[in-house]
């Protein structure tokens, strides 16, 4: 199955929708996922909400159900900043080709001085979780890029955890 981030995603709605100029893809809880979106006249039309709809359903994550709002809506809806990325995360995030083996391969290699694993998904709540096995104590700002940069490679409508060791 192909993992849709939410890069890829907002990637393929930019190529189907060239006119949208703002899009936002954000998980909202389980199995769900909002996309924010406005064109250059900073409006979003009922007939491109039903577009985009329709569109996601199709070609996007087949286990999420999407909201389509308007863009404005990110600050009342509280939808976080999205972070700079490495860009190898980027990179990960845009294959079509994504999956469980590349994510934790990709987070390894960006903390060497410790072993991310699977551990379990939880389907009652799309949560994944994952160990992480470390040489050193973790600090805090290192946990907050592992939980970014996670958010950003695993499938829309899913949250991670990260136990650490």
């Amino acid at each position: 199955m192909v993992v849709r981030t939410r890069l890829l995603s907002e990637q393929l709605i930019k190529k189907r929708f060239p006119h949208l100029r703002y899009i936002r893809v954000h998980t909202h809880g389980k199995n769900t996922a909002t996309i924010y979106a406005w064109n250059d006249d900073l409006q979003l039309p009922h007939k491109e909400i039903r577009s985009l709809k329709l569109f996601a359903s199709d070609h996007l994550h087949p286990y999420v159900c999407f909201k389509v709002k308007s863009y404005n809506m990110v600050q009342t809806d509280r939808v976080p900043q999205v972070h700079e990325l490495p860009h190898s995360v980027i990179q990960t995030a845009m294959s079509r080709k994504l999956d469980q083996d590349e994510i934790m391969s990709l987070i390894n290699r960006l903390f060497s001085f410790g072993e991310l694993t699977f551990n379990r998904y939880d389907s009652s709540n799309a949560t994944i979780y994952f160990d992480f096995h470390s040489t050193v104590s973790v600090n805090q700002a290192d946990k907050e890029l592992m939980c970014n940069y996670l958010s950003e490679l695993i499938p829309l409508g899913s949250s991670c955890e990260v136990t650490y060791y």
